[in-house]
């Protein structure tokens, strides 16, 4: 039977009629329910319409998008953004943009589909290596790159089910003395990791010119749509060189204004950041008393594994019946054996919350 949400969706979501705790989904920072957003994008429709109904290399301009990416500058400290209409499009816009002949590409095994699709889609040999493992990542470059191929090394930044943070600084070396690129699909780490919140190259300090990124706004940042960031060169080489920044829409147009408003708001409220940080270490350290593990860097997706005498779906409809909304994944990327409860922390869950949720748990874990 299909739940449906009735309402915005936030630290509490009405669900099938009923007020839920909720952990799900991907809306880490509250932004996308956050009434300043709401009426930006209320506005935006009134004045603007839904669309341009055409290309921005037509008549489809609109200060909307102008004042989105002059926001999305500032936010990343970067020279210029590209924004298009999913997320999922973004490593095919690095790919085409900066793709060469001589291409290999070498993938983690747990990565995004948005990754593999972009890179099946190129036509160029593909070498997946074991997850989030850089020694692994040299042993397929040792026998599998040949003479004149470039190695491109494609990962997720932040992984959407597992929480680990890829160890990028660890790739790059291994690609020290090779001619490569490292293509980063960092849709969740942006807004969540740095101390800015500008993802995972700033929690890496990585400034490297072999290192390209995109993101999204669907996630964190609280709009819709996706972008790719950097220096102005490079980023203008892409749209000259990208078939899906010249072929498809842009962003409708309350979700520009939209974008513009809670990208705003994060860099004049950090304690959103803050915030966000103080609820992972509670969560994390009531899970940990219960016996999970998680990776060292402390990020809003916390993974919840099959362990022995569990079942995993029960404790999903447990915690459900008890009014607290969590997803059991198995069958996503870097999703373990078995699958996991998935719990996604926000910076608008408040301490009670996440303290009956850490209750719920230990009450089923007992009755096992």
């Amino acid at each position: 039977m299909s739940t449906f949400l009735q309402g915005p969706v936030g630290a509490l979501t009405r669900i099938d009629g009923r007020t839920y705790d909720y952990f799900g989904g991907c809306g880490y920072l509250g932004l996308q329910s956050q009434p300043q957003v709401l009426q930006a994008a209320a506005d935006a429709v009134l004045r603007y319409g839904l669309s341009t109904a055409n290309s921005r290399g037509g008549l489809g301009e609109s200060p909307l998008y102008t004042e989105m990416e002059e926001t999305a500058c500032a936010f990343f400290a970067c020279e210029k953004v590209l924004t298009f209409a999913s997320g999922y499009l973004g490593a095919a816009v690095l790919i085409q943009g900066e793709g060469q002949a001589n291409d290999h590409f070498f993938i983690d095994a747990d990565a995004h589909f948005s990754l593999w699709d972009a890179a099946a889609a190129s036509n160029h040999a593909i070498t997946p290596f074991a997850h989030c493992r850089p020694e692994a990542l040299q042993v397929a470059l040792q026998h599998e790159l040949t003479a004149g191929e470039r190695a491109v090394v494609l990962s997720d930044g932040l992984f959407p089910i597992s929480g680990e943070v890829a160890p990028l600084p660890d790739y790059l070396e291994v690609l020290r003395n090779l001619p490569a690129r490292l293509i980063v699909d960092d849709a969740h780490g942006a807004g969540v990791l740095g101390e800015h919140g500008r993802g995972t190259l700033e929690f890496w300090s990585i400034t490297d010119e072999r290192v390209s990124v995109s993101a999204t706004f669907n996630k964190a940042l609280g709009g819709f749509g996706g972008l790719v960031y950097g220096r102005r060169q490079a980023l203008e080489h892409l749209e000259r060189n990208s078939r899906v920044l010249a072929g498809s829409s842009p962003l409708p147009l309350p979700a520009a204004a939209a974008i513009t408003q809670a990208l705003r708001l994060l860099q004049v409220s950090p304690q959103l950041l803050q915030q966000l940080q103080a609820n992972v270490r509670q969560a994390r350290a009531g899970l940990e008393e219960l016996g999970w593990q998680f990776p060292v860097a402390e990020t809003p997706i916390l993974c919840l594994p099959a362990r022995g005498g569990l079942n995993l779906f029960r404790l999903r409809e447990e915690l459900f019946h008890r009014g607290i909304a969590v997803e059991f994944v198995n069958s996503y990327p870097s999703a373990p054996a078995g699958g996991a409860i998935r719990l996604a922390v926000f910076a608008t869950h408040t301490p009670a919350q996440i303290e009956r949720l850490l209750a719920a748990i230990r009450d089923v874990l007992r009755g096992q």
